[in-house]
């Protein structure tokens, strides 16, 4: 409260008090009384209500303080900036530059403090208590009134900064970054972010007109993190930290942890807080029900933002789901959602690791879309791309003046084939930063499965490198081994935390133990990654290899169709046919198949017909499920046209789509095909050696040992009469999918409704059926 001999004089307009503020000149500070630099602030209390005012001197900030404040150097303003308990009182300074006044606020107390020159305000008062206060801050004819943001303690505790040093923070995402909060009773956003080698950290955005100068933030002891509650910000300010590099020069950069950014080629961050309401408790609940391995799971490849070109996600959660479930698909596998700076890149160079693509709407939106394809029964698989990252100057690279995310050698740190930086996967920090964003998208956005991309790069130092331009690793190998022990410790964090959520590696070489759990040694001795799926490789580039031959010469490689099942068990498998298959002059699907168009697309459906029924789990990219002719661009997406009954395609291209359909309801119906997917007891040649005749024949079995025969005959004749061995204990077959029915796009060569056996032995088996095999096309039989 005002003292009542204080009241305001007639000639000015000011109380004593607050003209004594002002005119006592800095330079009248005496040394004794100047507050140490860093003397920590005392707990705040309310103003009295009756404060006699007896200031004395006005105690600017030091020299020393001054220049590390201008200059973008102060490891701790708020030890400085703020109100202190000093002798002769209570201490307050600001620092806001460009202001023309500043006035202290508490109560019925209203105090303006002088003015030091360069932004700087100061002021002692006779109080026995740092009161709580705001300030009135003049710009011109502009009075701002807010929170002194120097007066709030830390907003991150002891157990927090203890983990971000252990790089144990399977939550950093909650810890660092941008977060719209109420702190001491206050609303505003605090702001934390590591950069350990910076000798200063400002935070800047819309709010302050990008100009950092008046919001340094504080260093937390040894953890290498920077913190500042800025108060009255909330959610849709626009925001950059301002760093000093260790030689004094300073960059403007994104925040590594933003939650939403900017969209693309906008760079800054943006503070967000989620009000989505999930509405996928059931699926949730028993996602984890039956493993990944025992269950169904056919994949629908997708780039968001060509899949329909223009929309956003909600847009996408009104079409998307709809066209999945009506195709039969277990999951969609997105491409890369996370922000990028350049769209032909399809996702896979990330600046914002922990950020939807603003390309497509909010990180809530996105939430819906998910919410909506699980409310439809669907998975939802995102690829992620923890390998590397690209060098733009705003976004990871040096990102405090030194490697930080990238590691420290020259040669481990740039990625020979993409012009990007590689992380250091053995620093602690680092590590945790990539392991909670796998646990990021798992708890935040209720993602099912991470398709871990470039694996392989990952986990050889000598990946696409000469002699000499790598160095081993310290047993004398070329495995990565910090790389090892960060995806063993992403895989086992994932699994634990996440239950019913799948881990899959795009690794294409034969690593030992890619699925194999992290706590389970193998013939080499060491654990395995702790992946739950892989991609499967060698069987795509063979059996594609394979199809691409005229089916004269098939017969003399006819082992590249038969290998896969050598090594079938030795890893839990996806069998991918992906957008990288389709690009780049690889044609689509169907013109790898030679021939003429009636060949080419009786080709392409008999390859899906022994696909799916091989075992190992499915993956088809968009387009390829209507046999699209054109390679994919991400500039136009699929060819939806070729779908439209006026263009009179329903043969060519509708009937693949129908036929996609139904292997994935005959599928999901059909436990043999999924339910021993991993188990070498599931599956049996038949004849696995009929080169001459192109034929591939194999039975899969369930778990109560019930059979499924799968018979593809890829020679563009009809072969009638076909001995195939079976089982003596199926008194009758009966045929439930034919790649050459009229309604696909086929011949119509089919078979009787009932087949019955003949004994006699064939292929080795006791009793065997006559089958009419189509030309080009793969037939499924069941027990009748």
């Amino acid at each position: 409260m005002t003292s009542k001999k204080s009241a305001p004089s007639k000639k000015s307009g000011k109380t004593k008090a607050e003209r004594k503020v002002r005119e006592t000149p800095a330079t009248q500070v005496p040394p004794q009384q100047t507050p140490p630099a860093r003397e920590a602030p005392a707990p705040e209390v309310p103003a009295p209500e009756a404060a006699v005012l007896e200031v004395a001197v006005s105690p600017a900030v030091d020299a020393g303080d001054r220049e590390r404040l201008l200059h973008g150097t102060h490891h701790d303003p708020h030890a400085v900036l703020g109100a202190h308990r000093v002798p002769g009182g209570v201490a307050f300074r600001a620092f806001r530059p460009h202001a023309t006044a500043v006035t202290v606020v508490s109560g019925d107390l209203r105090v303006e403090l002088h003015d030091d020159g360069d932004g700087f305000f100061s002021g002692l008062l006779s109080l026995t208590e740092v009161p709580v206060h705001r300030l009135l801050v003049t710009y011109g004819d502009r009075v701002h009134e807010t929170e002194d943001a120097y007066r709030f303690l830390p907003t991150l505790g002891e157990l927090d900064l203890h983990l971000i040093g252990e790089g144990r923070h399977e939550q950093l995402w909650q810890a660092l970054g941008a977060h719209v909060t109420t702190h001491q009773g206050v609303s505003g956003t605090r702001f934390a972010v590591w950069a350990p080698n910076a000798r200063g950290v400002r935070v800047t955005g819309g709010f302050s007109h990008w100009d950092g100068t008046g919001f340094p933030m504080r260093s937390l002891g040894s953890t290498g993190v920077w913190e500042l509650f800025v108060p009255g910000i909330g959610e849709g300010e626009l925001y950059k930290f301002e760093i000093t590099r260790p030689d004094g020069s300073r960059t403007l950069r994104a925040d590594p942890l933003a939650r939403r950014t900017e969209v693309p080629p906008a760079t800054s961050s943006i503070v967000h807080a989620s009000h989505h309401e999930w509405g996928d408790a059931q699926w949730m609940a028993h996602r984890a029900d039956t493993p990944v391995h025992e269950a169904p799971f056919s994949v629908y490849e997708v780039h968001l933002p060509s899949w329909r070109p223009g929309l956003t996600y909600r847009q996408l959660a009104e079409q998307l789901p709809a066209y999945v479930e009506e195709m039969g698909f277990t999951h969609v596998e997105l491409m890369p959602v996370a922000e990028h700076p350049f769209g032909g890149s399809w996702g896979y160079q990330v600046t914002g690791f922990y950020a939807p693509t603003a390309r497509l709407g909010t990180p809530d939106d996105f939430k819906y879309l998910v919410d909506r394809l699980h409310q439809a029964g669907i998975g939802v698989l995102m690829d992620w791309v923890p390998a590397h990252f690209p060098r733009d100057d705003w976004a990871l690279a040096e990102f405090d003046g030194r490697p930080l995310y990238e590691h420290h050698d020259p040669l481990r740190a740039a990625h020979p084939d993409w012009g990007t930086l590689e992380f250091d996967f053995g620093r602690r920090e680092v590590r945790n930063f990539l392991v909670a964003n796998a646990v990021y998208w798992c708890e935040e956005f209720h993602i099912d499965g991470l398709r871990v991309d470039a694996v392989a790069s990952m986990l050889y130092l000598d990946y696409s490198r000469e002699p000499g331009q790598w160095t081993p690793n310290e047993h004398g190998g070329r495995e990565n081994l910090d790389a090892v022990a960060f995806l063993q410790e992403m895989n086992a964090t994932v699994y634990r935390r996440c239950p019913g959520v799948v881990t899959i590696a795009e690794e294409s070489t034969a690593w030992d133990g890619v699925t194999r759990p992290t706590h389970h040694k193998g013939p080499s001795g060491s654990g395995g990654l702790g992946f739950g799926l892989k991609w499967n490789m060698g069987w795509m580039h063979d059996s594609l290899q394979y199809m691409s031959h005229e089916p004269v010469h098939r017969k003399y490689h006819h082992h590249e169709m038969t290998f896969s099942m050598v090594y079938a068990y030795s890893e839990n498998y996806v069998l991918p046919i992906s957008h990288d298959e389709v690009v780049h002059g690889k044609r689509s699907l169907v013109s790898k198949m030679p021939g003429d168009w009636w060949q080419q697309r009786a080709g392409h459906r008999a390859y899906l017909g022994y696909m799916w029924a091989h075992p190992g789990k499915q993956l088809l990219f968009m387009g390829q499920e209507f046999a699209q002719g054109t390679e994919w661009s991400e500039a136009h997406g699929p060819d939806w046209w070729l779908l439209d009954p006026s263009y009179g395609a329903e043969a060519d291209h509708r009937g693949v789509r129908d036929l996609v359909r139904d292997l994935n309801a005959r599928y999901r119906a059909a436990p043999p095909l999924w339910q021993r997917d991993t188990d070498p007891a599931g599956f049996q040649w038949i004849t696995g050696d009929a080169a001459d005749d192109n034929v591939f024949a194999f039975l899969r079995l369930d778990a109560d040992g019930t059979p499924l025969l799968a018979v593809s005959h890829l020679a563009p004749v009809v072969r009638h009469d076909y001995p195939i061995g079976v089982p003596d204990d199926v008194p009758a077959w009966v045929e439930v999918l034919n790649t050459d029915a009229g309604r696909y796009g086929g011949g119509d060569v089919t078979n009787p409704e009932v087949i019955k056996p003949e004994h006699g032995p064939r292929h080795g088996r006791p009793a065997g059926i006559r089958l009419t095999l189509p030309p080009l096309a793969t037939v499924w039989l069941r027990p009748a």
